[in-house]
């Protein structure tokens, strides 16, 4: 019973002694004095910002992309055991001892560091030599921009391996399709490429490029797939429905769980959240929460409400008005109505409350039971504070003389009867009888009179002059086409009035809402509005110091400085192998000239290289090549400030391309012992300077050692690098 113990148990495994190698020499090149500079470098002020407001579960908006690297950045920090507080507010300040510096840049570092073997392994599933894959393996290792933007607090090196993750679990299911399909490894590799894609694009939205390079690629190798007489039909609908699952479901599944952890961990109120719905901000703890959560549901007649503006942009306001007429004369000598000023106000006031009448009863109270608004049902609001009726004419707004002035009507006893009757459009109605509902509801007040909407001015972003205290403007817009957000409102603080008196009303009115109906929005609700707000929340583009176009990046004419030393003349600066990216922009040229060299031959029925040798050149130059295509062409069409480390996901790729084109040459060009012999020499000097200009550039990678102002002159090969030189 017991005598397989008389033989001992053996396990035997392969090791890839390469592999190996090269993810230390990885790990130490990234994690080497990882806790230096004990400082803010560069934009680590920018996301060590979001790092503190995940720790202290705070809600944020980053236009950037999805939350997906910004948290992991947080778990870093939640690892360290960080608490959130420190100012981000300079390049260059110390951190404090409660940061944990090396935790908060470890995860960064180590995805830098995986990199280097993963870069091997692409290339030896590409079926290139070991030789090949262990050169662009080193090539990676060398690479002084990979090195520094991995090794602080940033995400292009995160970006870069989801990415190469994502091309080497697709290259390894591509190879098992023949022989294993639908086997266990089949299924591993083909579901972490729709993982990896998910993460990358998690990560920044630039992973979208290499997501939709695969998916191409998957694609046309599906279509050969049809092409296949061997498989059944029913055969290939599983290997279809497999790659959908697989390739876009999945990575949709797991894309929404980002933002679900994102949402799940930043329940409290802050500063971002203003610009978000009021739905999406009674949501949240603290702030509008505090004032809005169970407060009654439907609106009636006699509530009392402010009113938000939907847009939101360029900032929120509610609808306002006060004592103050227009002037009887603007500047330009137009004349104005002389009534009461209505106004969209940045802030929460009194003056924010309007109460909605009945125009067939006076009461300006809820009856008991409430009788609530429905869409279409005509209103009167009447200012809470000043109880004058909001109104519009046919006399031209201040500001925008196409639409109608709006105001607060007062009886001069002159022919300009009052008009404030007005129709509530709700936009976003399930049905032409829903009740108008607290945050919820998005509305639309259509002038019964002229048929003008209500409309906050914000577009143009003009505010009144002195007379309208720098308030934005309201006006009545005659061509009411369409649903623009600058036209809807939503309702946000609602009570029930109970006071008929206007005195007793004003204390109502300065009183705390009193609430009893909670509002939460779903999750697919707070993801669509959070997707909406991140795609379209553009930040104003404004010139960098460091900033660069993209055709500055193939030739590096720039450079950024990410930290300098307050005392010595210790400086880190983004800046590239100069060896490295000359070669591979020769690598890329290269390539294209030989390709369509071979198309033309090829044309005329003249083959110069065996057809297995051309279809690993195809393959090679649409994964490498087109890795790095799709990661740099679309910089020319975007209109953002521009910076070197968009370039290094598209360098990545093109580094890659430098061993297949070098095999390529070796294999089938050098048809002589001696060729080979010279071509070998050539590349084992090439890769020499390549690990010359590694180490002279190394104290700008790394910080360290403080250089002198000789030497710094020295580093600087181009006139456009901006290597900083203290004045003496």
């Amino acid at each position: 019973m017991l005598g397989f113990l008389k033989e001992p148990v053996v396990v035997t495994a392969k090791i890839n002694v390469n592999l190996v190698a090269l993810t230390v020499m990885g790990l130490i090149s990234r994690l080497w004095g990882l806790c230096y500079p004990r400082a803010v470098v560069f934009d680590e002020v920018y996301y060590g910002q979001f790092v503190s407001l995940y720790m202290k579960r705070i809600f944020f908006v980053d236009d950037s992309g999805p939350p997906f690297g910004h948290m992991l950045l947080a778990l870093g920090g939640y690892l360290g055991g960080f608490d959130g507080n420190f100012l981000w507010n300079r390049i260059g300040a110390e951190y404090s001892m409660n940061v944990p510096v090396w935790s908060l840049r470890l995860l960064p570092a180590l995805a830098g560091a995986l990199c280097v073997p993963l870069a091997y392994q692409i290339l030896a599933e590409l079926h290139f030599s070991h030789c090949a894959a262990l050169g662009s393996a080193l090539l990676i290792l060398l690479e002084n921009s990979l090195i520094t933007q991995s090794r602080f607090m940033l995400l292009e090196s995160v970006l870069i391996f989801f990415i190469l993750l994502a091309v080497l679990s697709y290259l390894k299911f591509y190879n098992l399709q023949k022989h294993s399909a639908f086997s266990g490894s089949w299924w591993f590799w083909l579901l972490l490429t729709g993982v990896a894609c998910s993460c990358a694009v998690g990560v920044k939205y630039m992973g979208l490029f290499t997501y939709m390079l695969l998916l191409a690629i998957a694609g046309l190798h599906f279509w050969h797939m049809i092409g296949d007489q061997n498989l059944s039909n029913v055969s290939l609908l599983c290997h279809f429905l497999a790659r959908a699952l697989a390739l876009i479901i999945i990575p949709m599944g797991l894309y929404l769980s980002f933002f679900y952890v994102h949402l799940a961990l930043l329940y409290r109120s802050g500063p971002h959240d203003q610009i978000m719905t009021s739905a999406f901000q009674a949501s949240l703890e603290g702030g509008l929460a505090r004032i809005t959560q169970g407060q009654p549901l439907e609106v009636a007649y006699g509530s009392q409400i402010t009113l938000r503006n939907v847009l939101g942009k360029p900032m929120q306001c509610w609808l306002h008005s006060h004592t103050n007429t227009y002037p009887i004369r603007y500047e330009n000598g137009r004349g104005s109505s002389h009534q009461q000023q209505v106004t969209c106000y940045p802030f929460k006031d009194v003056n924010n409350w309007w109460i909605v009448k009945d125009p067939g009863m006076q009461q300006l109270v809820v009856s008991n039971p409430p009788r609530p608004v429905r869409h279409g049902h005509i209103v009167q609001l009447v200012h809470g504070i000043t109880t004058r009726y909001l109104n519009t004419h046919d006399v031209a707004a201040p500001l925008s003389p196409h639409s109608q002035e709006v105001s607060c009507y007062i009886d001069y006893n002159i022919s300009m009867p009052a008009q404030n009757l007005w129709r509530v459009e709700i936009v976003n109605r399930e049905s032409d009888t829903d009740v108008w509902k607290t945050i919820l509801s998005e509305v639309r007040f259509v002038h019964v009179n002229t048929s003008a909407v209500l409309k906050a001015s914000v577009l143009s972003g003009a505010s009144l002059p002195e007379w309208g205290y720098r308030q934005l403007e309201v006006v009545g817009e005659k061509l009411s086409k369409g649903y623009h957000q600058s036209m809807v409102w939503n309702v946000e603080e609602h009570r029930y009035g109970k006071s008929q008196e206007q005195k007793e009303r004003e204390v109502e009115l300065h009183s705390p809402t009193q609430m009893d109906i909670s509002k939460n929005l779903s999750f697919m609700a707070k993801f669509t509005e959070l997707q909406w707000k991140i795609l379209t929340l553009k930040n104003e583009d404004t010139e960098h110091k460091y900033s660069s176009s993209a055709l500055d990046w193939i030739t590096m004419d720039t450079n950024i400085a990410y930290w300098l030393h307050p005392t010595s003349g210790a400086q880190i600066h983004l800046l590239g192998n100069v060896a490295t990216w000359a070669s591979a922009n020769a690598a890329a040229v290269v390539y294209l000239c030989l390709s369509l060299w071979y198309l033309l031959r090829r044309r005329r029925k003249i083959y110069d290289i065996p057809e297995d040798a051309w279809q690993l050149w195809v393959s090679a130059g649409g994964v490498c090549g087109g890795g790095w295509a799709v990661n740099y062409l679309p910089f020319f069409l975007m209109e953002k400030t521009l910076f070197l480390y968009h370039y290094l996901p598209a360098l990545t790729f093109q580094i890659l391309l430098i061993p297949v084109v070098l095999q390529h040459l070796s294999d089938h060009l050098c048809r002589s012992v001696l060729l080979k012999s010279m071509f070998s020499a050539l590349i084992v000097a090439w890769f020499s300077s390549v690990y010359f200009v590694y180490c002279t550039f190394s104290p700008v990678t790394y910080g360290q050692p403080a250089l002198s102002l000789t030497e710094l002159k020295a580093l600087r090969w181009k006139d456009t690098w901006n290597i900083l030189i203290r004045k003496q």
